[in-house]
Order: structure tokens, then C-alpha cells, then sequence
């Protein structure tokens, strides 16, 4: 469900403010949450996050990968959890030094309706003690 709306300025003098809103049910092919994946912890830390992927169409889901970008500093892995309907990817940050990093995964798929995921991927490790 997405809403929307809008104030429109008029020179009516009794209607100078208008309100338009929108309401609408989006049906997707895919859904993915969350949208993207924040690793945040202490340099030398392993930190793991999960996205899940659900195919909301009849026919079912094949992912594959198409590009990421940092095979440096995460590992991932792809669950199939039920077959061409339902995947989790594991996203695990490589013990390292003090840094900041984004990248992307990038999934083909086989819908013509969504033919590419992306998954947007930040990073953020500090020195020992809080985590600001």
C-alpha cells in the first residue's frame, strides 16, 4: 500500500490550499527486505545480516549473480529456502582493519517484469569501545 499526496496553491480566494492524495496497492514481482544491508561494527569484527527475497509470482524465481563489488571486504551466500519461491542471502563482513566501504550485489533474474535486484551494501568498523 503506498499513499501519496500533494498541496496545490490556487488564487480561488476560498479555496486557496488544496489537498490531493493518492492511494494505491502496488503489486510487485519481487520483494526484498530489508532494501539494503548496513555491516556496522569494530574493526576485526564478523558481522552477519540477512535479506530475504520472496517471488510473488506463479512461475518460480532463479537468481544468479551478475556483479558485486566487494569481494574485499563481505562474503555472501544465497539460501534457497523454498524452492523458486523464497531465498535469503547472507551478507558477512571479512574481519578487518578500521574502514568505511558501499558496494552492490546485482541478481539477474528470470522475470521479465524484474530482470535485475540490487542490493545496495555499507559498511562501517571502528576502533574498539562504542559504536557511533
Amino acid at each position: 500500500m503506498i499513499r501519496k499526496g500533494a498541496r496545490v496553491y490556487t488564487n480561488d480566494p476560498r479555496n486557496n490550499v488544496q489537498v490531493l492524495s493518492i492511494k494505491a496497492f502496488v503489486k510487485v514481482a519481487i520483494y526484498m527486505s530489508p532494501r539494503y544491508v548496513y555491516l556496522r561494527g569494530f574493526a576485526g569484527q564478523k558481522i552477519t545480516r540477512t535479506v530475504r527475497i520472496s517471488a510473488k509470482e506463479d512461475k518460480p524465481l532463479k537468481l544468479e549473480q551478475s556483479h558485486f563489488n566487494l569481494g574485499k571486504e563481505v562474503t555472501y551466500r544465497i539460501e534457497e529456502v523454498e524452492l523458486g519461491r523464497v531465498f535469503r542471502i547472507h551478507f558477512t563482513s571479512i574481519p578487518g582493519p578500521v574502514e568505511t566501504y558501499r558496494g552492490v550485489l546485482k541478481l539477474k533474474t528470470n522475470y521479465p517484469e524484474k530482470p535485475e535486484i540490487i542490493i545496495r551494501i555499507r559498511g562501517k568498523f571502528q576502533k574498539g569501545g562504542r559504536v557511533k
